[in-house]
């Protein structure tokens, strides 16, 4: 009895073993389809957050997707990504929370950080504008941080290639583990039925 149980909890845990390390697979897949694959088929960015003026909505650490947008499909409550002078690398997102249109036809928007009490000095042209926030995961901003570049593009491969093989090991020693106990338990009967004619 003490046997059947031990091999009952032997099983149980290669099962659990390959129902989270497929879990982790799926999620390493996912965020690398969130985060790599699908920008770079739309033609968004992915951004890392690093301060706090936008929290509680997108805290330091937030990946950001950030999606190409027209101008006139911006609307107030928007969230935004712009540079913060006109041609310069150095970009911040802030939500729209004003449009004010001039009798020429041009138009500015005014911005804000969730968390400032006050709204940013200068307004925003279109010239300025990067894109749209289309979605954002929670905490891979760090990730995204640490490993940038072209080896974004190689480590999640690797990553989902390392588990998906650790998956299959453990799946291949469950089913080996589960036809060594197959043939013991025929084993033991062949032998019984010996037994029973020789008696």
């Amino acid at each position: 009895m003490a046997k059947r149980s031990a091999d009952k909890s032997h099983g149980l845990l290669y099962y659990l073993g390959i129902g989270l390390s497929a879990g982790l697979l799926v999620f390493v897949v996912l965020v690398g389809v969130l985060a790599i694959v699908v920008p770079a088929v739309t033609g968004s960015t992915a951004m890392t957050v690093l301060t706090g003026s936008m929290s509680p909505t997108y805290p330091p650490g937030t990946l950001i997707v950030v999606a190409p947008v027209d101008s006139a499909d911006i609307r107030i409550g928007d969230a935004v990504t712009y540079q913060i002078e006109s041609g310069k690398p150095t970009v911040v997102t802030h939500r729209v929370v004003s449009i004010t249109s001039s009798s020429d036809g041009s138009i500015s928007f005014q911005t804000k950080g969730d968390a400032n009490n006050t709204a940013d000095d200068k307004p925003v042209i279109p010239e300025q504008i990067r894109g749209k926030v289309w979605y954002s995961i929670p905490y891979l901003g760090y990730v995204n941080s640490a490993v940038n570049g072209e080896a974004r593009v190689w480590l999640i491969p690797i990553l989902a290639g390392g588990l998906f093989l650790y998956v299959g090991y453990l799946a291949a020693s469950a089913i080996v583990s589960k036809a060594r106990k197959g043939n013991k338990d025929t084993d033991n009967t062949g032998h019984g039925r010996r037994s029973a004619v020789r008696d």
